[in-house]
């Protein structure tokens, strides 16, 4: 998936099209992430004690991964992301291959 939890993201189709927002869950099986601010359905929930009152509460929805735009933390664009792989080498003289994620944009690194 190329987003995870914490990514500053716009969402590009839907209902809620233009809303930016913050990634507060992301489910990667079910390929679908939950912004904060987008997908708010009402729900009305039934009191269970004393400690849990019953009311109408406002709820984040799950939305498609496909839907929503990575924003590039350094040029501050929606902008489509690459995975690039960086080698370097540990004090044992082995190298270590790490995944990055990259903007497609400005060629920065977001990881």
């Amino acid at each position: 998936m190329h987003v995870k939890s914490n990514d500053q993201v716009i969402v590009i189709s839907g209902k809620d099209k233009g809303k930016k927002g913050k990634i507060t869950a992301a489910f990667p099986r079910k390929n679908t992430v939950v912004v904060e601010g987008v997908n708010t359905v009402t729900k009305h929930q039934k009191a269970r004690n004393a400690m849990q009152p019953g009311g109408i509460i406002h709820k984040d929805m799950p939305i498609d991964a496909s839907n929503v735009m990575l924003v590039c933390p350094k040029c501050g664009k929606p902008a489509r992301v690459a995975h690039k792989v960086n080698v370097t080498t540990n004090e044992a003289g082995k190298q270590v291959r790490t995944m990055v994620r990259v903007c497609k944009k400005c060629n920065a690194e977001i990881d």
